[in-house]
């Protein structure tokens, strides 16, 4: 998903899948990101700690796993 430039304050962004988003850029001040999920080709915007915030990094290998689920 193209989120570049998003304005996403105070959003609820929880469980949501945002594998591949593209948020460089993006307003996330005070969004709720507890358990979204995200993956290798997601871009935060600079200096944006996604862990931190609550994401989950879906490695490749945990993908496979999430997938059945």
């Amino acid at each position: 998903a193209d989120l570049r430039k998003a304005d996403l304050r105070g959003c609820d962004l929880s469980y949501a899948i945002l594998a591949g988003a593209d948020l460089t850029d993006a307003c996330l001040a005070g969004a709720d990101l507890n358990s979204a999920i995200y993956d290798e080709k997601t871009c935060w915007p600079p200096g944006f700690d996604a862990r931190q915030a609550g994401a989950i990094l879906i490695t490749r290998r945990r993908r496979r796993w999430w997938q059945l689920w």
